[in-house]
């Protein structure tokens, strides 16, 4: 007899709660986006094959979105370089982070942030892994200008505390 009082007091407590919940509001706008993923997102818009010039020097960008759009893949090649350095960018809680697989061995890891009317993302050194022997990056800019065309900067830290900064102009190919 017992057994049978708790089953009902139990089934009549679920009843309840399930009411309740029933009756709860539920949220029909979407949750606003942090300031990280807004930049990543307008990032994301870069993805496709570019072709600029940094230094004089004839260079190619790829950029594509990856991991199921929680990852940014941004390649640069170029004949007058040895090796084609990689950058993943992607979101982490509340921060856009990117890594840069440099050929110089390292691995500088930043923190972009996004400007006021939306069209920059400068990302600055956090923390670097690897030998920085032979210098590091320790800044890199994206700024958007149209659909089809966007500017980057970034600055190399030279042994000997020398800084060294570049800039490059990118037109849409693909």
């Amino acid at each position: 007899m017992r057994k049978l009082a708790m089953l009902i007091v139990l089934a009549a407590a679920a009843t309840v709660v399930s009411a309740q919940e029933m009756r709860m509001p539920v949220s029909t706008t979407a949750p606003s986006q942090s300031d990280a993923q807004k930049a990543f997102e307008k990032l994301k818009t870069l993805a496709g094959s570019w072709q600029g010039t940094i230094m004089g020097m004839s260079v190619q960008e790829t950029i594509r979105v990856t991991s199921r759009g929680n990852a940014i893949l941004h390649e640069m090649t170029s004949s007058a370089m040895p090796d084609n350095p990689i950058t993943m960018i992607y979101v982490d809680g509340d921060r856009l982070l990117l890594t840069h697989y440099c050929d110089s061995g390292n691995r500088p890891r930043m923190e972009g942030k996004i400007s006021a009317d939306g069209n920059t993302v400068e990302f600055n050194l956090v923390d670097i892994t690897g030998n920085t022997d032979k210098g590091f990056m320790n800044r890199i800019v994206f700024t958007l200008v149209d659909a089809n065309h966007h500017n980057g900067e970034s600055n190399f830290m030279l042994p000997g505390n020398r800084s060294l900064g570049v800039k490059g102009v990118f037109q849409r190919t693909k």
